[in-house]
């Protein structure tokens, strides 16, 4: 398990066709959905976020992680590096589908300071948001918050993830659809 927030060039977002286990991350905050077609969790970890969404035996897990984390290669379906930007999708039996799109933006410190204060503003109204520690040089830790929108046929979680150090944002849709 990582215990300090890695660099953000170090940030591999990957997609998995199985669970994952939760003592594999440390944990900050966790949300479970349960709807008639499907079952999932969001949570916050230290280094991004972990999703799980579960229907009728298939089970798909995304997360944004570092790269040097011990995670299993068994049955990953999507490995990318966290830099600029990208699109993928994943057709999966049954006619589910899952969409991502994900960008690394690394900004001026007037619009990182900026958009940090307005997701602490709006994200403690909305979703599951995680403020860490600072380090020492700076007065705002880093922030993580979970966006999400649950509708009967599909599951719809927008993230953010700042880096202070590096003065970056993680930004990431992700879509989990049943036909």
């Amino acid at each position: 398990m990582l215990g300090v927030r890695p660099k953000v060039t170090e940030l591999v977002f990957q997609l998995y066709g199985r669970s994952l286990h939760p003592e594999l991350f440390e944990i900050h905050a966790q949300r479970s959905i349960e709807r008639a077609d499907y079952q999932a969790t969001a949570a916050i970890t230290s280094a991004g976020h972990l999703l799980t969404w579960r229907k009728a035996g298939l089970t798909l897990s995304e997360v944004a992680a570092s790269g040097s984390q011990p995670l299993p290669l068994k049955r990953r379906l999507l490995s990318h590096r966290l830099s600029g930007e990208r699109c993928d999708r994943v057709e999966c039996r049954g006619g589910i589908r899952y969409e991502t799109s994900f960008q690394l933006e690394t900004v001026c410190p007037e619009v990182f300071w900026t958009f940090q204060q307005e997701l602490c503003a709006d994200g403690s109204r909305n979703g599951i948001l995680h403020r860490f520690d600072s380090n020492d040089r700076l007065a705002l830790g880093a922030m993580s918050w979970l966006n999400i929108e649950s509708r009967t046929k599909s599951l719809f979680v927008q993230a953010f993830h700042t880096f202070p150090d590096d003065l970056a944002i993680v930004k990431s849709q992700s879509l989990f659809e049943v036909p």
